[in-house]
């Protein structure tokens, strides 16, 4: 009896990508820093305006209720140490809440006087907690070496640490770029994904479908070809990567093309995100599909209303607590009145102050900070 022989119409192999686990960027400040404001133009924008903008506001020295212009604070805030205006430092201290989530600063006295200021950078900070938990000290580690600063030293403690609140932190704060993290991450991969397909000649992804009559793959066939797939053709670097088939390989496009899967509206969606959690309205980013604000005047006062004065208040009243014993209750203040984009809403305020007849002169400028 001949031997059974089977019909045979062709084996097929079909490759296909499983989705794996998403990978996120560490949320360590150095890492947060070089995928975000050293890499992501939305994030340097983002950061930049804000401490740029903030910076625009001049911090005043008042001394028994009267603003004054000499005094050995105003003098000290407008020259703190010999390597940096007033402005360079304040546009650093507003550049690390943006990115580390605190700033520190820190006193040098001489002779029982503050004579200095100096920024401290918040990667090489450690708060060196007390026996009731609340920081006693500070460790800055620098070129190899540890120096403590002490917080019960005069006049004034070493270090002025500013954080922002973290809800899981006792001491250290928590920065918008930290929220802005899951964003950040779909932002950049999305370039880089666009970057290997343009590198690749543009070219979609698919599947490799092997089909023989009377054929089949070997083993050895397989793990090779499983291999060079894993190897070669996965992942967005290799997004688009031409292949050269041999016989019996066919090419069946099945995935979705960079049209279907909009990755222009996709990163705009991540840069809208992005701008939402440093409080920075995205149409003065120029990102498109964002009609929030009938115009870019009404978001410039949005940013000085919702982040920006909030910012500049919390870090002067900071400066104020921390310096003043050293300068006889002298106050720190910020002076908004040169601020254009706020030029309207002074005008209506003094408007609204002038025309109350039941406040005496005194009263209208006390009210009004005169």
């Amino acid at each position: 009896m001949p031997g059974e022989r089977k019909s045979f119409a062709g084996h097929t192999l079909l490759s296909l990508s499983q989705l794996g686990a998403a990978t996120w960027s560490n949320r360590g400040f150095a890492s947060l820093v070089n995928h975000g404001f050293a890499r992501n133009p939305v994030v340097y924008r983002c950061v930049r305006l804000i401490a740029e903008t903030a910076n625009r506001v001049p911090l005043v020295v008042s001394d028994g209720g009267r603003r004054v212009d000499e005094h050995p604070l105003a003098a000290l805030l407008a020259r703190p140490n010999g390597r940096q205006s007033g402005g360079e430092l304040l546009e650093a201290v507003y550049a690390y809440l943006q990115t580390a989530g605190n700033a520190y600063l820190q006193a040098g006295v001489v002779d029982g006087e503050v004579r200095g200021i100096f920024g401290l950078r918040p990667d090489r900070m450690k708060v060196v907690a007390g026996a009731d938990g609340w920081p006693m000290a500070y460790d800055y580690t620098a070129g190899g070496r540890t120096i403590r600063l002490r917080q019960d030293e005069a006049p004034v403690p070493s270090v002025l640490h500013m954080a922002l609140f973290h809800p899981l932190d006792d001491h250290y704060g928590m920065a918008p770029l930290e929220a802005a993290q899951t964003s950040l991450d779909i932002h950049n991969a999305a370039g880089q994904w666009n970057k290997a397909l343009l590198d690749n000649a543009a070219r979609p992804s698919g599947a490799l479908v092997y089909s023989a009559a009377g054929q089949n793959l070997t083993e050895d066939q397989f793990t090779r070809l499983k291999q060079e797939l894993e190897q070669n053709f996965s992942g967005a670097a290799n997004a688009g990567r031409p292949m050269l088939l041999e016989g019996g390989l066919d090419w069946k496009t099945i995935a979705l093309s960079p049209r279907d899967m909009d990755f222009i509206e996709a990163k705009h969606a991540a840069a809208r995100d992005i701008a939402l959690a440093f409080g920075v309205p995205p149409m003065l980013l120029g990102i498109p599909g964002d009609n929030t604000y009938a115009n870019l005047a009404e978001a410039n006062r949005a940013l000085w209303r919702q982040t920006l004065i909030p910012l500049v208040v919390r870090v002067a009243e900071e400066l104020s607590n921390w310096l003043s014993p050293g300068f006889g209750g002298a106050v720190i203040s910020p002076d908004f009145d040169g601020v254009e984009a706020l030029a309207e809403d002074r005008a209506a305020l003094w408007t609204r102050v002038g025309g109350a007849e039941f406040l005496s002169d005194a009263e209208k400028r006390a009210m009004l900070g005169v």
